[in-house]
């Protein structure tokens, strides 16, 4: 086991002895955390030994956090169909972005009613 990996178990570890009591809410909360770390410390340390592995797993959440910043921010997209529109350009830019489909590519083959696909499987 590397280093990483025993520290890891050892911090979970701690952290169930910690919150043994499980007198609070937050104390339960932090050991069920806690043991869901222990028991699945390869699954949160994957990215540590594969390397197509990314170092987080939720691209999903960073493509809708641009619409939430831009809600803020902005005051923009106050109706359904405004962000509905906003998230399609989004969901078809980062698909194209992820096939190596430019930008200015992916837009303009889009205004020219020719948007790009992925291939069929």
């Amino acid at each position: 086991m590397t280093d990483a990996k025993h520290a890891f178990r050892s911090a979970a570890r701690l952290g169930i002895k910690a919150t043994a009591a499980r007198r609070t809410e937050l104390e339960k909360d932090r050991n069920a955390l806690a043991r869901r770390l222990l028991d699945k410390h390869d699954d949160h340390l994957r990215f540590t030994t594969d390397v197509r592995v990314p170092f987080d797993n939720n691209p999903a959440e960073r493509e809708i956090r641009m619409i939430k910043i831009r809600q803020k921010i902005s005051g923009c997209l106050r109706t359904l169909t405004g962000a509905e529109q906003f998230c399609a350009i989004r969901s078809y830019l980062a698909t194209t972005a992820k096939h190596d489909i430019g930008l200015l590519d992916a837009l303009t083959r889009l205004t020219n009613r020719r948007p790009w696909l992925p291939p069929a499987v």
